[in-house]
């Protein structure tokens, strides 16, 4: 997994680009690309989406 907190915009190859955890398209070089995070059982979680309308579909917030 790629580390959250590093710059993914450079240097990624589509084999360690995150997916999108909404609908499951690999995330390269996008500026629209969103990150949530939380706790969970003392470690750190992440999930990643292409954009907001992802982020909201995968939170039932659309």
């Amino acid at each position: 997994m790629v580390d959250p907190t590093s710059d993914l915009n450079e240097d990624i190859s589509a084999d360690e680009a995150p997916a999108c955890e909404s609908c499951g398209e690999t995330i390269l070089d996008s500026t629209e690309h969103r990150v949530i995070t939380w706790i969970e059982d003392g470690s750190v979680e992440a999930a990643h989406f292409c954009d907001e309308d992802c982020r909201m579909a995968w939170e039932g917030e659309s």
